[in-house]
This record gives C-alpha cells, structure tokens and sequence, in this order.
C-alpha cells in the first residue's frame, strides 16, 4: 500500500517521528536506533514506512532504509514477536550487530537488547539464522550463482547452504551444458540436495 513517505520533520520523540507532507502530519513509530538515522527536526526525510491494521487499530511504522523495515517484517514471523516488540528490538541494537549476533548465535549479545528474553533470542535464531544479510539493498549477491543463491533463500533455504549446494552440484554438472541449462540443471540439483532427496 505505502512504500515511503517524504516530509518535513516537525518532531522526534521516544520512538516517535511526526512528518508533515504538505498539511497533514503524520505520526509514525520508529525504532530509536532508525529515529537517530533520520535527519533533524525542520530537515527533509524519506522513511520507509509499513501499516498495522486491525479491527480497532491502525498505526504506522517508519525505518530509515529498506533492510530495516525487511527486519522488521522478519520479525514479525517469529512466534512470540509483534509490532511493538519488534520496534523495541529493533530499537536497541544495530542492523550489523543484529546480523553477527545471529550468524554467531550470541545468545548473550541478543540478551543484552531491552525487551528481549532468552527464549524469543532462541526463537530468532532459529528462525532468523541466515536470513537477515541478504535484505540489505547494497547486499551482492555472494558467488558466481548468486542470484540462484537468493531464489533458493526466498524459497526458504539457508543462503549460506545455498551457496554450498550450488559449488557442489556445480563440480558434478556433465559439460557442455548452454549457460541457461546449466543454471536450471544446477538450481535443479541444489534442491534435490537441500531437501535430502
């Protein structure tokens, strides 16, 4: 429905931007480590925006880039995670400390973010673990099949267990094959081999 909205900042309060795109002021809620990101007060900004709509509720959520509003919206996929938990989440820790903290499984450092518990720190991890570094925009894709690497992701498959799928069904592709039977032959067995089949 919205991707951006561009305004002027009238205020920055506790997780709280108001932006005023010509007469109207929107009031939209930020997670404190993207309210920081964005530009002062009487400044234009562009923030990346996503609407929360139930029966007795609406409300807007705001990040300074793509991959944070990614983040956000992978959040929202674990169990035990919503809107406003996400927010203080988000709010306490970096997207790059974030990314280590879960390819390291550093229960510690995910422990140490205001509002998270040891068991939805778990839960992240487990869900998360992998997912996370391929959402920001400036993110290339990794290897010489690196797209094929993210189409996998997006089915669901680790991208770093991906990426070694395809290096081994790579090594085992008989020659001669055209450049798009190959891609297809090589997404083909990277399946069959994240699947265990």
């Amino acid at each position: 429905m919205f991707n951006s909205i561009q305004g002027r900042v009238t205020a920055k309060l506790a997780d709280t931007l108001l932006l005023d795109t010509g007469g109207i002021e929107w009031d939209i809620t930020v997670p404190s480590v993207d309210l920081s990101r964005l530009p002062p007060v009487g400044e234009a900004a562009r923030v990346f925006v996503w609407l929360y709509h139930r029966e007795d509720q609406m409300k807007l959520y705001g990040f300074a880039g793509e991959e944070r509003r990614a983040t956000f919206l992978e959040f929202l996929k674990v169990e035990g995670i919503g809107p406003r938990g996400a927010v203080k989440i988000l709010g306490g820790i970096s997207q790059e400390d974030l990314e280590r903290a879960l390819e390291a499984e550093d229960l510690a450092r995910l422990e140490a973010v205001p509002g998270l518990g040891k068991k939805t720190a778990q839960k992240m991890i487990l869900a998360l673990r992998g997912k996370l570094s391929g959402l920001r925009a400036d993110a290339a894709p990794a290897g010489p099949y690196g797209e094929l690497a993210e189409a996998l992701a997006g089915m669901g498959y680790d991208r770093r267990a991906a990426s070694e799928a395809l290096s081994r069904a790579e090594a085992e592709l008989e020659p001669g094959l055209s450049g798009e039977e190959k891609e297809k032959e090589l997404f083909r067995q990277a399946i069959r081999r994240l699947s265990g089949s």
